[in-house]
C-alpha cells in the first residue's frame, strides 16, 4: 500500500488465510507513482485519477493474479510455474505486436519495442509475473513485474521491486494452486479492499 498517487515507495504485506506471512517491508515503485490499472478487480475512480498507460513509469492500481516466476537459474523447486529467463526469452511492450504483454521466446517477426527477460544486471535474477492487463489492451500497459531493486529507494518503470532476499521469501513460500494474488493500492482504495477482503489486517 502506498500513501498516494504520486508515491514511488510502499509497504508490502503477505497474507495467507488473513493472516500474516512476513513482517511488512519497504518496496520501491513506478517513477510516475500509480495509476488505476487493468486486473480482477476494477476500483471505483473520479475522472481526475490517473490510469496506467504504456511508458508513464507507473505502476498499476488492483487487484491481480500472480502468474508465474522467472529468473536466471535453469530450475528452481518452487510451487508456481516458472521461466528460465535466457537470452532469447523477451517480454513485449510494442502495443502495435500481436504479441504485446507477452512473454515470449524472439518470434520470427520482432516487435519493435521489447525487454530482455535476461538482463546485464541482478534485476531480473528472481522475478514474479503480475496478471496486469491479461487482455492486451493497446498501450493500457505491459511487462509488470515484481523484481529485484537496482538499489535502495530507486523507483521503477512501473513494476515493484525491493531486496533480493525478500522477493525470494515470497517466491519460495507462494503456491499456484492457492490463487495468489497481488492487490497494490494507495491509501485511498483502503476501505474498497475491505469491503472485498475484510477479514485482511491491513496496516496504516
Amino acid at each position: 500500500m502506498a500513501d498516494d498517487f504520486n508515491s514511488q515507495r510502499a509497504t508490502l504485506s503477505c497474507f495467507e488465510e488473513n493472516k500474516p506471512v512476513f513482517d511488512s517491508f519497504k518496496v520501491n515503485i513506478g517513477k510516475g507513482g500509480l495509476g488505476h490499472g487493468l486486473g480482477e478487480v476494477e476500483f471505483a475512480h473520479s475522472p481526475l485519477e490517473p490510469l496506467k498507460q504504456e511508458g508513464d513509469n507507473k505502476a498499476p492500481i488492483g487487484v491481480f493474479t500472480l502468474d508465474a516466476v522467472f529468473g536466471y537459474e535453469e530450475d528452481i523447486k518452487i510451487k508456481m510455474p516458472y521461466l528460465y529467463a535466457t537470452k532469447d526469452l523477451i517480454c513485449v511492450d510494442d502495443s502495435e505486436s500481436s504479441f504485446y504483454n507477452q512473454i515470449l521466446k524472439t518470434p520470427k517477426v520482432m516487435p519493435k519495442s521489447f525487454e530482455e527477460m535476461r538482463r546485464d544486471d541482478a534485476q531480473y535474477e528472481l522475478g514474479i509475473v503480475v496478471g496486469h492487463n491479461k487482455e492486451q489492451i493497446r498501450k493500457a500497459g505491459s511487462c509488470i513485474f515484481l523484481h529485484v531493486e537496482s538499489s535502495e529507494d530507486a523507483p521503477t518503470a512501473g513494476c515493484t521491486s525491493m531486496k533480493l532476499e525478500d522477493i525470494q521469501k515470497i517466491v519460495s513460500w507462494l503456491d499456484k494452486s492457492k490463487n495468489p494474488i497481488l492487490i497494490q493500492i494507495t491509501k485511498s482504495q483502503k476501505d474498497e479492499v475491505l469491503k472485498l477482503y475484510p477479514m485482511l489486517k491491513l496496516e496504516e
